[in-house]
């Protein structure tokens, strides 16, 4: 290790041995102290044996690097801007093995105390979100680099999961609001595919024509679209039963046959939907405004063509197969819709019981 005045600034060299067993050397220069520079040597040295004596920031360096490979870049991005923008300004500068259940909930009443200029705060979701963030990455010193405790486990969560009201359009309703699409064909077929088949906005912006299989009249689903930091970015679906092949209506097929064929030389692995989500948002609204059909989200257009699949008899397990949902999850969220069971039980074991004494008493 060094640490050496290059001109008026300072500089570190910090040589070590790798997992490996292999010789390593980092540096950096541009230290205005040399108090500065022996710091940041000291934290160099920490991070390397793994000792928790190092700051926050510090370990979130390490955190990174045995995380970030393994989440989809996305996830990573978000998880990220809340860690660089809600925790890291509050516990950047505090060793690990020194930050209490009290400085979290410390924080914790920071966040809650935050209101924006129009005198709302984050929501319980977001907040529910934050805490959780900073959970994981004590929840990661524990499991692998001999933290005692979770401090933010025992101070609590805050907020909480808000579960948004779902929207649907009937189906008279969304043929009233694709009229006014008819104008625009990416826009009315987009649509097409969003409410007869219940994908989800990214599955439906990343199809191309290799996914349609006319002969089976099916789609095959394995993979979404994204617009991160000005970039387009095919990943994997959200979940691992997001990977699924959904049987298109007849009319839906002959639809994107005849969609595939207004493209120009269109590749089987290029987008046939080539826009962002926020034209589709934009489209969406005009279509409410054209037609005066009552606005919802894009997302309950999922939630419309479960509720359609509900009133038309389907099991949940069946719903479940063909949006990428677990079966629970339909029971779960869509309950309510279900035809209530409650009455045809207590009729069927009305007729159970009266039939029973019936057949005692022919005997």
């Amino acid at each position: 290790m060094a640490v050496y005045k290059e001109g008026n600034k300072w500089r570190v060299v910090f040589r070590y041995t790798n997992f490996k067993g292999e010789r390593k050397q980092t540096s950096k220069r541009g230290f205005a102290t040399k108090r500065e520079a022996v710091a940041w040597e000291h934290e160099a040295m920490l991070k390397t044996e793994s000792k928790l004596d190092m700051t926050f920031e510090s370990f979130w360096e390490l955190y990174k690097q045995d995380r970030q490979a393994r989440l989809k870049e996305t996830t990573w991005e978000t998880k990220k801007h809340m860690v660089e923008t809600k925790i890291l300004p509050y516990f950047k500068d505090r060793p690990m093995t020194a930050i209490e259940a009290k400085d979290v909930i410390a924080w914790q009443n920071e966040l809650l105390a935050f209101r924006y200029e129009n005198g709302t705060g984050y929501s319980p979701t977001y907040l529910k979100t934050i805490h959780a963030q900073l959970s994981s990455i004590f929840n990661h010193a524990v499991r692998f680099y001999h933290l005692g405790t979770n401090p933010a486990k025992l101070a609590g969560c805050i907020g909480m999961e808000e579960h948004k009201e779902m929207q649907f359009w009937t189906q008279e309703e969304y043929l009233q609001f694709s009229e006014a699409m008819m104008e625009k064909p990416l826009s009315y077929y987009a649509f097409e595919i969003l409410y007869w088949c219940g994908l989800r906005m990214g599955e439906m912006l990343a199809l191309t024509p290799e996914d349609f299989d006319f002969e089976k009249k099916t789609i095959t689903i394995n993979k979404s679209y994204q617009r991160l930091k000005g970039r387009d970015l095919i990943t994997s679906p959200k979940t691992p039963k997001s990977n699924r092949v959904i049987t298109m209506p007849h009319f839906l097929s002959d639809e994107m046959q005849d969609y595939l064929a207004m493209l120009y030389k269109v590749k089987p692995t290029e987008r046939i939907f080539p826009v962002t989500k926020s034209y589709l948002h934009h489209e969406m609204d005009r279509g409410c405004n054209e037609t005066g059909v009552k606005p919802i989200r894009i997302h309950d257009l999922r939630h419309s063509h479960i509720s359609l699949l509900i009133e038309l008899g389907f099991t949940a397990l069946a719903i479940a197969e063909r949006v990428g949902h677990e079966s629970i999850d339909i029971t779960y969220n869509y309950a309510h819709l279900f035809p209530t069971k409650q009455c045809e039980m207590a009729k069927k074991l009305d007729l159970e019981r009266t039939a029973k004494i019936e057949k005692g008493k022919v005997k």
